[in-house]
């Protein structure tokens, strides 16, 4: 078994993820190369793992509740906050239609950039921009992933969300709190929570 099908079995599969389609997104997106060289041995590993610029991975686990929390379809155009090293982009792209990723810090967006583009992932646009604010030039998004924790859930997201789309989100502090949300014409219903651990969403 390779530390990818470990990780996959004992971290998500052994954690209740069953989304068939998530989980062989996981199995296709190869997540050591988005780690640094000098981190590749901690890639499959069960903790974030540091990328640069104050930046990490997410726990494989979290990526995957995230994604099967989204209930994604083929067809969706999905709005991402933090593009980071460019891996919950890399597995939200093998799913859906379109990625529009947005990342405040220039430099992790223009690696995430190459990386994405050198391993074929063609269905990614990418800005440098402050997240809080979304993209609201390609609004709206069928889903929203945040990848940062926000001090409360931005209302740029929730108006850029077509009705009934679904908005996952770190939310808080010290004791944060991941929100699954979904948009009901004015309303906005909570679906789900999760105890999470996640940097910060900064401003430029």
């Amino acid at each position: 078994m390779t530390p990818q099908q470990r990780m996959i079995e004992e971290q998500i599969r052994g954690r209740d993820v069953r989304d068939p389609r998530v989980l062989e997104a996981l199995g296709r997106v190869p997540r050591d190369r988005f780690v640094p060289e000098s981190a590749r041995h901690d890639a499959y590993a069960d903790h974030p793992v540091p990328i640069g610029h104050g930046q990490t991975i997410s726990q494989p686990y979290i990526v995957a509740f995230m994604t099967e929390a989204l209930r994604l379809q083929p067809s969706h155009r999905v709005l991402e906050i933090g593009t980071g090293c460019g891996y919950q982009t890399a597995v939200l792209a093998d799913l859906v239609r379109e990625v529009y990723s947005v990342e405040v810090i220039a430099a992790l967006a223009e690696e995430a950039g190459r990386r994405l583009e050198m391993l074929g992932y063609g269905n990614v646009r990418r800005h440098v921009g402050d997240g809080h604010h979304g993209w609201p030039e390609h609004a709206p998004y069928d889903r929203i992933l945040v990848a940062a924790a926000a001090d409360a859930v931005p209302p740029p997201l929730v108006e850029q969300l077509v009705d009934t789309g679904i908005l996952v989100i770190p939310v808080g502090a010290s004791n944060q709190e991941l929100r699954v949300l979904q948009k009901h014409g004015t309303r906005v219903d909570l679906l789900a929570t999760l105890s999470v651990r996640f940097v910060p969403l900064v401003r430029p």
